[in-house]
């Protein structure tokens, strides 16, 4: 956005003021400002799509395992719940709301950078977590071992909520925080696919409607930490 603003004052400079000015010593203001100019287009289009379509992002925890594991760059449909405006984040057009079981991208209320996180309870829902059940409005969500996907460390498990179904992962070694919470007005239950080792609204409450960045829609790229190659081999959508 600073980018975009920097260069359009630059050519617009050179628009009104340095175009009529022929003397040599603003030649290379002029030049600077061409290039500017030539600019312009290109950073104007990344900050409509950025702003307004898609976004890559990365993953940076194994707090999403195994939907998302550290190292995927997804994609985030950015209208899926509205046209915000950048820095500012003021929605301009309704387009949709989160609906159960989507992955959706946020900042939290407690933190400035971006989170990701699967949608539990929309407002006005009771959420129920006790001995790795999840109930919601007092419905046990239905949970399904993947027995070959299991292990020793861990139990893994197909769950069904709204109209998605996904793995999640508890981690024998590990407890997790339980306990009932009641979604407020204007604000969502967010849960990690890796229950045991995911901070989420059990620790730090709900995520207000205004946070919403947008919806994970793709895996596009993988890529481990340090040197390594990217690959494409983990593309898809996410369920």
């Amino acid at each position: 956005t600073l980018a975009t603003l920097v260069v359009f004052v630059l050519w617009l400079l050179d628009r009104l003021l340095l175009s009529r000015v022929s003397a040599r010593r603003f030649e290379r203001a002029r030049q600077l400002n061409a290039y500017a100019g030539s600019f312009f287009p290109v950073l104007l289009i990344v900050l409509v799509a950025r702003s307004f379509l898609f976004e890559p992002f990365q993953i940076p925890s194994a707090s999403m395992v195994p939907t998302l594991v550290a190292g995927d760059f997804i994609l985030v449909n950015k209208f899926a719940y509205g046209l915000r405006l950048p820095v500012t984040r003021t929605r301009v057009l309704n387009l949709g709301l989160p609906e159960r079981g989507e992955v959706a991208v946020f900042t939290p209320p407690h933190d400035s950078r971006y989170f990701i996180k699967r949608i539990i309870g929309l407002p006005g829902d009771k959420i129920s977590y006790r001995r790795q059940q999840l109930r919601v409005n007092g419905r046990p969500v239905f949970l399904k071992q993947i027995p070959q996907a299991s292990d020793s460390t861990s139990l893994v498990f197909e769950e069904t909520l709204g109209k998605k179904t996904y793995r999640t992962r508890i981690d024998r070694r590990r407890g997790s925080r339980e306990g009932e919470w009641v979604v407020p007005e204007g604000h969502y239950f967010v849960l990690g696919d890796n229950r045991n080792l995911s901070e989420d609204s059990r620790y730090w409450g709900f995520v207000p409607e205004r946070n919403l960045v947008g919806r994970g829609s793709a895996i596009w790229m993988h890529k481990e930490a340090g040197f390594h190659l990217p690959t494409f081999a983990r593309n898809g959508f996410i369920p």
